[in-house]
């Protein structure tokens, strides 16, 4: 029973140190501090931007897929995101992002289905900002932990890769790009 029990601390440890050290999770913006070109909120978040991407479940499985065609703002350090996605089940959804630059890199977000404030730091290439996402009913109305990472490639889209977790399970995983629109309308 005791060896059983060890072989039990010992895997769950484990399990642990890989979540928290050799996953999603474990990157910090530190470590892209000294990636280049920066990523620019103005610049980059800025005008008519189009947005595909995927959507997993828990158990890893391609859930939906979508288009979203978003509108970028800025006046001073204050900026909005205005973002329509066409989810591939025929659902359609428009959401809106109030941005706050601050001082050393830092933002801060807020939209109608964000719980509270949600806190953002850029550097170098990348950009994470978490927060606390409450889902449509139809969707369970559960409000998930959100972690969204941002990475600008060489040619100029940005490749986001976001994870939500439920009492600390990952159960949605988001995987997208954003590039400027070209054939959007001025």
């Amino acid at each position: 029973m005791q060896t059983l029990t060890v072989l039990l601390l010992l895997s769950v440890a484990a399990f642990l140190a890989k979540t928290l050290l050799l996953s999603f999770r474990a990157q910090s913006p530190d470590d892209y501090s000294d990636t280049g070109p920066d990523l620019d909120l103005k610049k980059h978040l800025s005008g008519s931007i189009l947005s595909e991407g995927l959507i997993y479940g828990p158990a890893g499985r391609m859930t939906n897929s979508f288009v979203a065609e978003m509108q970028g703002d800025w006046s001073g350090d204050s900026g909005t995101l205005t973002e329509d996605f066409t989810y591939s089940n025929g659902r359609r959804q428009r959401r809106k992002w109030y941005l706050k630059t601050g001082p050393g890199n830092r933002f801060t977000a807020t939209a109608d289905d964000i719980k509270g404030v949600a806190q953002g730091v850029v550097s170098g290439t990348t950009v994470m900002l978490r927060y606390k996402i409450i889902l449509p009913k139809e969707a369970g109305g559960y409000t998930l932990n959100a972690t969204d990472w941002m990475y600008l490639t060489e040619n100029g889209i940005i490749m986001n890769r976001s994870e939500m977790r439920l009492f600390g399970i990952k159960v949605a995983e988001l995987i997208a790009t954003m590039r400027p629109d070209t054939a959007a309308k001025p």
